[in-house]
């Protein structure tokens, strides 16, 4: 069992989940990205946050879902994700931020049991935390990309090559 003290509640394709709020460097709108030719389908392109040029990745279909066209709701929230050699910004879509908030039981966050039974690979969660009832998946996302990919990102002249979901 695990702890997380604060997060930023999000929802994809009808699911509730969660990053620690320490990973959030701002929420957006959502904004129409730099197509990169040859990009994976969950790569959207690049957009512009404060000069910087930053990946943006649809959560939806990096997480096998289909996709909805943006609406009112559908928010980017850009990152800061740690590093072997130094900090990666990346930017995610999601349908809708619901709010920064702490999670029932004192922040308690349980494991995935018996996950790996279903031929489903756990490591995408930090594990399970509970929201006014409701089941919220802590999102682990240091398992969800892999950060040597993000550090070749940074050295490719083809970024589109280097973002890949970790296995």
């Amino acid at each position: 069992m695990t702890r997380a003290d604060t997060v930023v509640t999000f929802a994809v394709a009808g699911s509730l989940f969660a990053v620690e709020v320490g990973i959030v460097r701002e929420i957006l709108s959502a904004q129409a990205p730099s197509r990169l030719p040859g990009s994976p389908p969950h790569l959207l392109g690049l957009i512009d946050v404060r000069g910087a040029s930053v990946p943006l990745v649809d959560l939806c279909r990096l997480l096998g879902e289909v996709p909805e066209a943006d609406d009112d709701d559908t928010r980017i929230m850009v990152l800061t994700i740690e590093g072997q050699t130094r900090d990666h910004t990346l930017a995610l879509r999601v349908d809708r931020v619901i709010e920064v908030c702490g999670l029932d039981n004192d922040g308690e966050v349980l494991p995935v049991a018996e996950a790996e039974m279903v031929s489903w690979d756990p490591r995408v969660l930090h594990g399970i935390g509970r929201r006014e009832g409701g089941i919220v998946a802590m999102l682990n996302i240091l398992a969800v990309f892999d950060t040597s990919d993000l550090t070749a990102l940074d050295r490719s002249a083809d970024p589109s090559e280097a973002l890949t979901c970790a296995p």
